[in-house]
């Protein structure tokens, strides 16, 4: 399965920097969208998660495209979660992650019934009667991956998931994410160069809003001098791709 961006043209305003004629094919269980901030990261996954529509070109994801017909179909299968999740006053967090399956079009009950099971899968079984607005930045992301599992989502979109994380809840994060690419398609975007061998299968870089490189982690890698451990060479991949004039 693959998501498709075929010729994307987007601008915020007549002075904003943004997309012209991009265009990326995503299509490994775990990718990672790496770029500094303001490279274009969070607008291409809101593009990606139908909230936001080019001006020129399309989006589409195994075939399927987010037009207004099928937009509830397309959001049922791709899921957006947000660096900012949210919780919804009064709902406990099996309440909110079974909320947001109904939303997809679930009946009450299947939500209800499917919540259970993937607030286990994300590790918040503990936590599902406590209100959702009572607990920390990382389960609030952990309830909002819950919430795409629910709905059975096929392709989960997470933009900077990891940002304002202490060390244990980004290794909790970082063993959520290899899970769940045995099972769906996942893409992060981050400007942190950490474990990308360990936890992705490909690599996308992303400046001033053009496609600097897609590869695998090795390639990636690669492209940096031989001495130094993973993490080293990473950093040093990164720098020399960023920055540059297009």
């Amino acid at each position: 399965m693959a998501l498709v961006f075929d010729d994307i043209a987007f601008r915020y305003g007549r002075q904003a920097s943004g997309f012209t004629g991009l265009a990326l094919t995503v299509d490994a269980p775990a990718t990672v969208l790496l770029g500094p901030n303001g490279a274009g990261k969070s607008t291409l996954m809101a593009i990606a998660a139908s909230q936001l529509t080019p001006a020129n070109g399309s989006v589409s994801f195994n075939g399927a495209r987010p037009d207004r017909r099928r937009q509830a179909a397309y959001r049922k299968r791709v899921a957006w979660i947000p660096q900012h999740i949210t919780p919804v006053p009064g709902l406990t967090v099996r309440e909110q992650v079974a909320y947001a399956g109904w939303l997809k079009g679930m009946s009450r009950g299947a939500a209800w019934e499917a919540s259970a099971g993937a607030v286990e899968r994300v590790g918040l079984g503990k936590l599902a009667d406590r209100k959702s607005h009572q607990v920390s930045g990382g389960q609030l992301r952990r309830m909002g991956i819950a919430g795409a599992l629910t709905h059975r989502s096929e392709l989960i979109l997470m933009d900077e998931p990891t940002a304002g994380l202490d060390p244990q809840q980004r290794q909790m994060f970082r063993q959520l994410v290899a899970e769940l690419s045995q099972r769906v398609q996942v893409l992060v975007s981050t400007h942190q160069t950490e474990d990308l061998a360990d936890l992705y299968h490909q690599v996308v870089v992303l400046d001033q809003g053009a496609v600097r490189f897609q590869g695998s982690p090795a390639d990636f890698h690669a492209l940096a001098p031989a001495s130094g451990g993973s993490r080293e060479r990473a950093e040093a991949a990164y720098a020399l791709l960023v920055g540059q004039e297009i």
